[in-house]
Order: structure tokens, then C-alpha cells, then sequence
């Protein structure tokens, strides 16, 4: 699927998508936040609530999506990308911008499953390559959203900005709407609604690779989201200039893009586990590195983290589709995303409450070792479910 024109379509899908969305989650949120007299407390829940949609809502709705199919999904999740950014016109209050914001989070707990459950069925030999291929639009929406939201806020309003948002949004339904169904499905084939939920996500549950994925992914996402959170204030109190802590976060996404493809064909090529055991070493080196470096020699784990993610990512989700009965693929990308965003949500507030009591460095080191351990008993726990074989 890699070379098909069905992959493609819905890459750019989510490339346009994601953009528009970074667009109006930095630097325009927090400005917008704030410009409605958010305190500081409102201003970091409202940046924040809009993962809290996708930590509740991912499972059901890959659960959704097996039963009615990919399509119909993605182009609801479009439209929410397309119809909510209007209303950020009408918001007057931080309470009302924080309600917009957990209903602006359903698209991306839409977007995440279901596109890898896409993938999944149409290549179901090559999960982990086209996953890589697949990352290239995420990262790139990370990169060229703030840097065109930054670049609008110099002359427009960001009402206005977020009428733009939509727009860009819109043109996404033109990739969407050529997508086929992956699989055909008829209702005949399912239980009744809830039954298939409770179903469904008992089979997750009893899947040890999903586990395993979501569980790294969080593990992951903790550091991630950590270093995200409070590198820029630890930087600026070590000196460090502004500009360069720039770079290291858009460095950080170039690697992985520009690495993304080679970490799914390494995946494919020697492993789901080799590739998360290199990527996790990669990332703990990383993280050690962070609070050690100054200057220009803190790009160096910006690289790191970077190609650390292009490793393990296509991997984790391939582990899950190689493990998790087909007709429950959504299901398991759903739960492996929920506990992504709960690494997202942990990270930066239970991280944070450490650092307050013992500083940056330690915790860095702290995450580093727990990485460490993590690689030295990933396969102890796999060989009886022979994960560790090459797909």
C-alpha cells in the first residue's frame, strides 16, 4: 500500500489535518488563552484537556470503526476538523475556551486509531514500514503548523487565525472522500453494540502485545512530554538561548521524519523488539544527555529522541496488528492510544511535581535508568507468546 494511491490520500489526509491542528495548539493557543484572562493553573489544563478526549475516547471509537468501517470515521473525524475551529470565534471566557477544546480533542481521538487501523488492513505484511512512511505527515504537521500559526499572529487576530484553521481543515475532505473501505463489512457479522464493545475490549486486554506497546508508548510519551514541559524554563535558567531550545524541538521532529521511514523498514527488516530495544536506548541516551549539554551541544539528544522515535513508534503499532485478531484492530489501536495520551497527561503533571521537590536533573536521570531496565527485561516476559521473532 506504500506505493498506492489509497496510502498517499490519506497521508495528506492527516498531514493537512495535523497541521491545521498544531496551527491552533502553539503558539496560538496560549496567547488566546491568555488574552481571555486565563490564570496561569486554567491556561496549562486548557492547553492540555484536549489529550484528555482522546485518553477516554480512543478505544470506543476504534471499537466504531471495526464495526462501521474506517471510512465513514475518518471523514467524521474530518469534519470535526473542519467545524470546530469557527467556533473559537465565539468563545468570550477561558471556561468556554476550555469546553472547545474537549470537543476540538475528539478529532484527533478519531484520526489517531482509525488511520493506523486503515493501514493495518490494507498492508498487513508491511504494518511497520508503512507506519514509517505513514509518520512523515504527523511530524510534519508538528513542524509547519506553529511555524505558520507563529507566522499569522504577526498581522491577524487569533479568531481569525482559527477561521483559517477550518479552512486548511477543509481541504482534507478531498483525500478523504476518495478513500475506499479497506475491508468490506456487513452487520451481520457483529453483536449487538455493547456487547462487541465489552468484547472487543476484553480481547485487548488479553493481547499481551498490546500491553506491551501501550505500555512503552506511555513510558515513552512521559519523557517526551517531560522534557516538552519543562526544558524551555530549565534552558533559560541554565543559560541556554531561547532560539536553541527552539531548534532542539524542531530538530528533534526533522529527525524524525527524515528517520521515520528507515525505523518502520528496520522494524520490518530485523524485528518489532530489535527496533524498540535500539529506539529505547537511543532515548534514554537522549534523555540522559539533555540536562548534561549546553549550547549547541544539546542537539545532540534532540537527534537522539528523534530517531529513538522513528524506531520504536511503527513497531509498538505493528506488534499490536500482528497479535490482536483483525476484526479487532481499531479496538487494540484505541487502547494502545489511550495509554499514549496518559503518558502525555503523566508526564508533565506527576514529572512536574517531582521536579518541584527534587529538580530537573534528577528526574531526567530518573526516566533514564527506568528506559534502561525496560530494555533489559522487554523479551523476558515475550518468548513464551513468541513476539520475538522476526514478522
Amino acid at each position: 500500500m506504500v506505493h498506492s494511491r489509497d496510502f498517499w490520500r490519506l497521508t495528506a489526509a492527516d498531514f493537512i489535518v495535523r497541521t491545521a491542528y498544531q496551527m491552533g495548539k502553539t503558539p496560538l493557543l496560549p496567547i488566546f488563552a491568555a488574552a481571555l484572562g486565563a490564570t496561569d493553573a486554567l491556561l496549562g489544563i486548557i492547553v492540555s484537556v484536549s489529550t484528555v478526549s482522546g485518553l477516554v475516547l480512543k478505544p470506543f471509537i476504534g471499537v466504531l470503526s471495526d464495526r462501521w468501517g474506517r471510512r465513514l470515521w475518518l471523514i467524521i473525524g474530518t469534519l470535526f476538523f473542519v467545524i470546530v475551529p469557527f467556533f473559537y470565534g465565539l468563545v468570550r471566557t477561558p471556561e468556554q475556551l476550555f469546553l472547545i477544546r474537549i470537543i476540538h480533542g475528539v478529532s484527533t481521538a478519531i484520526y489517531g486509531p482509525v488511520t493506523f487501523a486503515y493501514i493495518a488492513e490494507r498492508m498487513p505484511d508491511s504494518v511497520a514500514q508503512g507506519l514509517g512512511w505513514f509518520g512523515l505527515a504527523r511530524s510534519g504537521g508538528y513542524i509547519v503548523g506553529p511555524a505558520l500559526a507563529g507566522w499569522l499572529l504577526l498581522s491577524l487576530d487569533p479568531a481569525a487565525i482559527f477561521t483559517i484553521i477550518g479552512l486548511i481543515s477543509a481541504a482534507a475532505l478531498i483525500p478523504v472522500l476518495r478513500l475506499p473501505e479497506p475491508t468490506v463489512r456487513t452487520q451481520h457479522e457483529f453483536p449487538p453494540i455493547l456487547k462487541q464493545m465489552r468484547a472487543s475490549l476484553a480481547t485487548g486486554s488479553r493481547t499481551p502485545g498490546l500491553w506491551l506497546s501501550g505500555g512503552l508508548e506511555a513510558g515513552v510519551f512521559v519523557a517526551l512530554y517531560t522534557i516538552k514541559a519543562f526544558l524551555p524554563v530549565y534552558g533559560l535558567t541554565a543559560g541556554i538561548n531561547v532560539a536553541l531550545i527552539g531548534a532542539f524541538f524542531s530538530i528533534q521532529e526533522a529527525v524524525n521524519i527524515a528517520t521515520g521511514p528507515g525505523g518502520g523498514w528496520f522494524g520490518q527488516r530485523f524485528g518489532y523488539i530489535t527496533a524498540i530495544r535500539t529506539g529505547m536506548v537511543a532515548l534514554a541516551a537522549g534523555v540522559v544527555l539533555v540536562p548534561t549539554a549546553n549550547s549547541a551541544a544539546l542537539l545532540l539528544p534532540s537527534v537522539l529522541l528523534g530517531v529513538a522515535q522513528a524506531l520504536i513508534f511503527p513497531s509498538t503499532a505493528a506488534l499490536v496488528t500482528e497479535q490482536i485478531p483483525k476484526e479487532n484492530v481499531g479496538a487494540g489501536m484505541g487502547l494502545v492510544g489511550m495509554m499514549e495520551n496518559l503518558g502525555k497527561v503523566v508526564g508533565p503533571v506527576v514529572c512536574g511535581a517531582i521536579i518541584g521537590v527534587v529538580g530537573f536533573t534528577p528526574v531526567l536521570y530518573g526516566l533514564a535508568i527506568a528506559l534502561v531496565v525496560a530494555v533489559l527485561l522487554l523479551g523476558l516476559p515475550l518468548r513464551r507468546n513468541r513476539l520475538l521473532t522476526t514478522p
